[in-house]
């Protein structure tokens, strides 16, 4: 028999629709106007745990209301698979990046994103990247993490040339910036790049104003809906300056379940309730933001 579980969530406007995984049904509120446009900005399609059902994926997603995928590549394996992606689905979108090399191997040994080791020419994928300038949204994933006592001059080197790879090519910037938010922003600052996306930042509130003074754009997750630090920023940041993303198969807004692009509207109910908007005028902006940074 059928787990069936029900999710009971604050939308002031909404229709109960059923999201399958795996053997039971989980069910989310999901709200329909007469334009749905939600956007999940950051996803990892390529990810096994989300690639092997695809299809599905894909088809939640529409279902949900979801107009926009934005899904980055963190290396050459992942940048070549979500490129593939993006031509077989017209939903998803392409962001090819270059995650810190050393940090990524050690979540490769570690299990948690399985592929294939980490060995390449950071020079050669930055060509790779270029030449595909017109099939892709944006640059990223890229940036610096500290989290794992990696050389934090090669990942900052990196993080130049990926910076002066975006600028060339005119695409907006996505950045991980793991337990480096003020290098991150020093970095970004000291470049002529404006459109910048700060994915699941977690700087000090000071860091914070900062970046959002410089106008660059802040993307808040689905975990949102528990995760204090993340309602802080919602709440501080202009909408005009907010995205939604699910960064999937991570950081879900249902424990013990994984993350999918469809579950983005949870974030959406939530700015719209730390903000006091209506859940459609959240919509509305966000798909401004897209339309002016993209």
């Amino acid at each position: 028999m059928m787990n069936i579980e029900k999710k009971n969530i604050y939308a002031p406007l909404h229709l109960t629709k059923s999201i399958s995984s795996k053997n039971s049904i989980i069910f989310i509120n999901i709200f329909f106007f007469m334009s749905i446009m939600l956007i999940d900005i950051h996803c990892h399609l390529d990810h096994v745990t989300l690639n092997k059902r695809i299809n599905e994926v894909v088809e939640n997603a529409k279902n949900a209301g979801l107009k926009v995928i934005l899904a980055a590549g963190v290396n050459p394996e992942t940048n070549r698979m979500t490129l593939e992606l993006s031509k077989k689905f017209d939903i998803i979108k392409a962001s090819l990046g270059i995650y810190p090399p050393e940090t990524l191997q050690k979540e490769i040994d570690d299990g948690g994103y399985p592929l294939k080791p980490n060995i390449f020419s950071v020079d050669e994928e930055i060509s790779f990247i270029e030449k595909n300038k017109d099939k892709i949204s944006s640059v990223g994933e890229c940036g610096l993490d500290y989290g794992r006592d990696e050389d934090k001059e090669k990942q900052k080197d990196i993080f130049k040339k990926m910076i002066a790879l975006a600028e060339r090519v005119k695409k907006p910037i996505i950045v991980h910036s793991r337990k480096a938010e003020p290098d991150a922003i020093d970095i970004l600052e000291s470049s002529s790049i404006k459109k910048v996306l700060l994915h699941c930042f977690c700087g000090r509130k000071n860091v914070v104003k900062r970046a959002a003074e410089l106008g660059y754009y802040f993307s808040i997750p689905t975990n949102v809906v528990r995760a204090q630090n993340f309602q802080l920023m919602a709440e501080e940041v202009d909408i005009n300056q907010l995205f939604c993303e699910t960064d999937s198969p991570y950081l879900s807004p249902f424990r013990g379940k994984t993350n999918e692009p469809a579950f983005v509207a949870e974030s959406y109910k939530k700015i719209a309730d730390i903000k006091g908007m209506e859940l459609k005028e959240v919509v509305n902006n966000i798909w401004m933001n897209w339309q002016r940074v993209f």
